[in-house]
């Protein structure tokens, strides 16, 4: 047999832009894109998942955040123990999430910049709103599951999310070649544009725009204009500008203070202050006397304090000029559909989420059917069990072993009670049932199956009793 070459000659350049796409793509589809379905990105799906799992769930008691990192991390997303717990922190901070996912206890840093303290001293629980709508109906069969990196577990490609969560909180993220930034929205508005957009699907954008007049950021603050908003609805690229927001006090008669109690999305307070002092100092702003970051536990409030001679309105728009006070937001509504990068339209979004909702909802009712179907089947068994108590008493007696009275049981024909028997015409109307149910026992001659069988053989005595009886066509 001639040898085989060892080596094979390919080109560097085919080489380098198959190996570079392949490198892109799992960067984009496996890290730092959201999937507008549940809009989270692997990492985020991957540490709800591990809480659903240990039953971390927003009833029960906290549990140290490092034990769901080492979970995340050794069984679904093994990239680095600092990535997964930098995405529980964020999850958890109430100025980075419009609905917070992730429930904190301790020190998850601070708008001022300030770092978490270390995974070992925090805890963490779901909130409510990620036990009831983005994990709801998770162990009904309604999504896929994939095997984790080394197919000892399996994962959910996606969340049964109820809500349209990549508009709900945003999300931003790098990859090679694209990035995505979509700003957070206000839960009820999206939902009344959703429900609109579900009654009406040949809507505008300009239509939602009555329901969804735009983003909704968890420092809140101000958006100048509307055209932005439009354009990034309506082709998925857009900026908009915000501004903080301010009022005046006046605690004498010649002295005025501007009061901040909200800055735009996104701004390290501390650094806002401090480059204020520096400007103040340098005199570039001239007729700020004093300047107090007085933000407590009750709100955000930054004071200036202004000379006898101090214009606060020009003040203000040297402050919305030179600092961070007024900035601008990026919007670039990039996320995974049908398993592809796609730049969406606000219609698109909600195009995917209708889809992925009916998707859900079906196979939940599949799932509910057939596991009502299956416990119907039992009950039959038991209904024409109960009819001939004696003969299968006897026949359990008589036989030898269990197995040769499931045989018995299963090559038997019996004779099964209608209808009309197993439950009266009273207890029919009480629990509103059709008079021709889908399937029912009939006056034919009845086969159990195994399981039926196995079912009779595991029968308490109990079971014989008036009350069981009743229950069990209550079942039924």
């Amino acid at each position: 047999m001639a040898d085989t070459p060892r080596t094979l000659s390919v080109s560097v350049e085919h080489e380098l832009t198959k190996s570079y796409l392949d490198y892109a793509m799992s960067v984009i589809v496996g890290r730092a894109l959201p999937d507008c379905r549940d809009g989270l990105k692997p990492v985020h799906r991957r540490i709800l998942y591990a809480m659903h799992e240990l039953g971390n769930t927003a009833s029960k008691p906290y549990k140290k955040s490092a034990r769901i990192v080492g979970d995340v991390h050794g069984k679904y997303h093994p990239h680095g123990e600092s990535a997964i717990y930098d995405s529980i922190v964020r999850l958890a901070q109430s100025f980075s999430m419009r609905y917070t996912l992730i429930d904190g206890q301790g020190n998850f840093g601070s708008v001022d910049g300030d770092m978490a303290a270390a995974a070992r001293y925090t805890e963490i629980r779901m909130t409510p709103l990620t036990q009831q709508l983005l994990l709801t109906d998770l162990d009904k069969e309604t999504v896929n599951f994939t095997p984790n990196y080394d197919g000892s577990e399996m994962i959910p490609d996606v969340l049964p999310a109820a809500f349209p969560n990549f508009l709900v909180n945003g999300s931003a993220g790098i990859a090679v070649g694209m990035a995505t930034q979509t700003p957070p929205h206000n839960l009820g508005e999206v939902l009344d544009a959703f429900i609109y957009y579900i009654d009406h699907p040949d809507c505008t954008t300009a239509d939602l725009m009555q329901y969804l007049p735009g983003p909704d950021f968890p420092t809140r603050g101000q958006i100048l204009g509307t055209q932005g908003i439009y354009q990034a609805y309506q082709t998925g690229k857009g900026r908009v500008v915000l501004r903080g927001t301010h009022h005046l006090e006046h605690p004498t008669e010649d002295r005025t203070t501007i009061v901040i109690t909200e800055i735009p999305y996104q701004v390290n307070k501390a650094k806002l202050v401090e480059k204020i002092a520096e400007l103040a100092r340098e005199k570039t702003i001239e007729g700020i006397a004093a300047l107090r970051d007085e933000s407590d536990k009750e709100g955000m409030r930054i004071a200036l304090e202004l000379k006898r001679d101090g214009n606060a309105e020009l003040i203000l728009n040297q402050l919305y000029q030179l600092t961070q006070l007024q900035s601008s937001f990026s919007i670039n509504m990039v996320g995974l559909a049908n398993g592809r990068p796609q730049l969406l339209t606000l219609l698109k979004i909600f195009e995917y989420f209708l889809q992925h909702r009916l998707d859900v909802i079906t196979r939940r009712v599949r799932y509910e059917f057939q596991k009502a179907r299956n416990k119907v089947h039992l009950l039959e068994g038991l209904a024409v069990a109960l009819s001939h108590i004696d003969e299968i008493i006897a026949l359990i007696q008589n036989s030898n072993t269990a197995k040769d009275a499931k045989e018995a049981l299963c090559e038997r024909r019996w004779h099964a009670p209608s209808l009309e028997e197993w439950l009266d015409n009273s207890l029919r109307e009480a629990l509103l049932l059709p008079q021709n149910l889908p399937y029912g026992l009939s006056d034919s001659h009845y086969q159990l199956s195994q399981k039926q069988a196995d079912t009779i053989l595991e029968m308490r005595l109990h079971k014989l009793t008036a009350l069981e009886k009743d229950e069990l066509k209550n079942d039924y």
